[in-house]
């Protein structure tokens, strides 16, 4: 395994003294097989209302981002407009949840949009005209949804679609989640609850969905599995190509092989937002998770909080350095890239940071990604591009400047030409080291062709 220092590479005894594994207990899981239909064969591209808005979105201001996103975001790729949580709650509140809810839904349990804030929904037509919008831009259309059955639809005791059974027969009252006051979950091993969650995702694919986020799927893990198989197998049934993005909180590692089997997304952490100490600790996560990416799966460290946030309210407090760092990472890692800033307040900075062609490339079109160890405060990935060419991220997680050093022996080099993929321009050639002047908590992604 490589070893990678501050300053150079590190050799002999002294490199094994200093080595750390990213992932050292992973080999002994096998990926599971690929899906026979592969529903997002490369990262997920798109943009998500919960950073910017919380649980207030409107369908005004939905539409409104969906123009915006359709003319400035999706040349680059991004194409998935999501509606994040409490969609379904007429008096939702910023980033607070009401104590007792009061979700807008049909005669069956199964949410539907808040009319005063989706008015095109009036009439049991759902989210379907608000689909049809978003589809007319060329992009795809995302909903959020908790795990279970909402409380109100247990003490009203409503129906199960196609079933005998009620919503009492299939709750399960004990299961709650830690954050969120909306939901009970569904005991899996009662007769009808297949058939709620077939119901629900029967409801979404007559909308039009493409996306839908599931939250409150982990803690613990084990125990929600069975209602992760049971979202799996709804979707399949409805026959209409949704991807699941799991937002469990920090599904654990050793469940990889079962989140790929049954997701395309899964988070891999809590809420990200812009703190540098939330993405310093990515890195650890992002090595982690690197065995289990690809083959239409992929580690999710959450979205880009990036540009206007909180509604509206400041500015991401991400520096610029830490920025490309966070662009950097996602992408060599092969991480969603689900932009969160209120796409209003757009600046030519922010969408230069996002639709940078040759930083996509890498999230979209690499391979072979992997890690390095590492020592001291540089953190180091390298990729293939799809000519051969070698990637290279180099990481500064340090608070100040420094000048790092690789040597290209390392990772199957010895001279070369460089390409600097921010700037998009060359920058010289190197023969035996490539070294680099980093800011703190700053990033270098570099494209390398032997020579």
């Amino acid at each position: 395994m490589t070893v990678i220092s501050r300053r150079t590479i590190l050799g002999g005894s002294a490199a094994a003294a200093l080595s750390l594994s990213a992932a050292p207990h992973l080999s002994a899981y096998p990926r599971a097989p690929q899906a026979k239909a592969v529903l997002a064969p490369t990262p997920p591209m798109g943009w998500n209302s919960w950073n910017s808005f919380a649980t207030t979105i409107t369908e005004a201001q939905t539409l409104e981002q969906a123009a915006i996103m359709a003319r400035e975001l999706k040349p680059a790729g991004y194409d998935i407009l999501t509606v994040d949580i409490q969609w379904y709650e007429p008096d939702a509140s910023s980033y607070s949840y009401s104590a007792k809810p009061v979700p807008e839904m049909d005669g069956y349990g199964r949410l539907l949009p808040a009319p005063n804030r989706f008015p095109s929904s009036v009439g049991g037509k759902g989210f379907a005209p608000l689909a049809d919008k978003v589809h007319s831009l060329g992009l795809r259309y995302g909903v959020h949804l908790m795990r279970g059955i909402p409380r109100l639809a247990v003490e009203r005791n409503l129906p199960v679609l196609g079933t005998d059974k009620r919503a009492r027969d299939i709750a399960d009252t004990s299961s709650t989640c830690a954050w969120n006051p909306d939901m009970y979950g569904v005991d899996m091993t009662k007769p009808g609850a297949q058939a709620y969650y077939d119901s629900v995702f029967a409801l979404l694919a007559s909308w039009g969905v493409d996306f839908v986020k599931v939250d409150d799927l982990s803690r613990p893990y084990d125990a929600h599995a069975p209602e992760i198989e049971a979202i799996h197998r709804a979707i399949g049934k409805t026959g209409r190509p949704m991807i699941l993005s799991m937002s469990p909180g920090e599904t654990p590692v050793i469940r990889g092989d079962h989140a790929r089997k049954y997701a395309q997304m899964s988070r891999i952490s809590d809420d990200f937002w812009d703190d540098w100490r939330l993405l310093h600790d990515q890195f650890t996560r992002l090595e982690n998770w690197n065995p289990y990416m690809g083959d239409g799966f992929w580690p999710d460290a959450d979205m880009l909080p990036l540009g206007r946030l909180k509604l509206g309210e400041r500015d991401s407090n991400f520096t610029p350095d830490e920025q490309c760092t966070l662009m950097t990472l996602w992408s060599i890692a092969r991480s969603p890239l689900i932009m969160g800033g209120d796409l209003r307040y757009l600046n030519d900075t922010t969408r230069a940071l996002l639709t940078n062609p040759e930083v996509i490339a890498v999230n979209q079109a690499s391979s072979d990604n992997q890690p390095h160890f590492l020592e001291d405060r540089l953190r180091v990935w390298t990729a293939r591009a799809s000519d051969g060419d070698t990637y290279l991220a180099l990481f500064n997680t340090s608070d100040r400047p420094d000048t790092f050093s690789v040597d290209l022996r390392h990772i199957a080099l010895r001279a070369v030409r460089i390409r600097d993929l921010w700037q998009r321009r060359a920058d010289g050639t190197a023969s035996g080291h490539v070294a680099r002047t980093i800011p703190a908590h700053g990033a270098v992604l570099l494209r390398l062709r032997s020579v």
